[in-house]
């Protein structure tokens, strides 16, 4: 299944994608689960699935405003610098264990919401990503275990505000920018992708091809990350976690090739879609 968080009409709720649009979950389920998060938390994905027989469309996908797939994580952990060409391109060395950064609801938006540039600053780039969504909780989960607590996968723009990330050692204040990162425009369900696919990803600058890489490239892959993470904390239902972009970022490119307003970026991940958003003025 493709599940999505969205809008109508002022009303937020969540659904499927079919191929007709968008079948309102939320109101076949009675109102039971606020959102998809608790969906997740109820482990009812699997009830979702069977509502869906025979249905048509509640919407044309135009009519919703989708929302950020998780519009309200408990956590969204960020691995930086784990793709092998990303580490060589910043003349850095591969780190023995994940580097993690988090990341806040308000500082993403969905597909096709404009992600914003502040008038701070110039130096506003792309970074696409996979994300994963865990479904099952869990602490200390061990990698072998860590495919039972995915729900499901989605399309991540961890979209930096590079001088304020670099002015410090810390990076999360040039990650947390409002309305920066993008997440969307869907998940797709664990059901349909093995855990552990090898995925190509591809990022997109007004068209244009500036990152592309796959999951395999990874230099801890996403049982490691979940086992590293869950060892911190208890992994909840709807964590997200962005697990690293490729290289090809803007800020190593000669010269340096940032994000302007009026834009477009894409980020496409094999077998999870599209995440599209235009680049505007904050």
């Amino acid at each position: 299944m493709k599940l999505v968080s969205f809008e109508i009409d002022g009303v937020e709720s969540f659904g499927a994608v079919v191929k007709s649009g968008v079948v309102d979950l939320k109101r076949l389920c009675d109102d039971r689960y606020p959102d998809l998060r608790a969906v997740l938390a109820a482990d009812a994905v699997d009830g979702l699935a069977a509502m869906l027989e025979g249905r048509r469309a509640d919407y044309p996908i135009e009519r919703v405003t989708l929302l950020p797939v998780i519009p309200n994580p408990g956590k969204i952990w960020c691995c930086g610098l784990n793709y092998y060409e990303h580490v060589e391109e910043c003349g850095a060395t591969p780190a023995n264990a994940p580097l993690f950064f988090l990341r806040t609801p308000s500082s993403q938006v969905a597909h096709d919401a404009p992600v914003l540039r502040p008038h701070e600053s110039e130096q506003f780039d792309f970074e696409g990503e996979l994300a994963v969504v865990i479904g099952k909780p869990g602490r200390r989960i061990p990698a072998a275990e860590a495919h039972r607590h995915v729900a499901g996968y989605a399309c991540y723009n961890d979209v930096s505000v590079r001088d304020w990330q670099l002015r410090t050692s810390q990076w999360d204040v040039g990650k947390n920018f409002w309305r920066t990162g993008s997440f969307g425009p869907w998940l797709v369900t664990a059901d349909e992708i093995a855990f552990g696919s090898d995925l190509a990803l591809v990022t997109r600058l007004n068209s244009e091809v500036v990152q592309r890489s796959s999951t395999r490239m990874m230099i801890h892959d996403i049982a490691a990350q979940i086992a590293h993470l869950s060892t911190i904390a208890p992994l909840e239902a709807g964590d997200v976690i962005v697990t690293g972009t490729p290289g090809g970022i803007g800020a190593m490119r000669k010269p340096a090739l940032w994000m302007k307003d009026g834009d477009t970026v894409e980020v496409e991940i094999e077998r999870v879609g599209v995440l599209r958003n235009t680049v505007a003025a904050d």
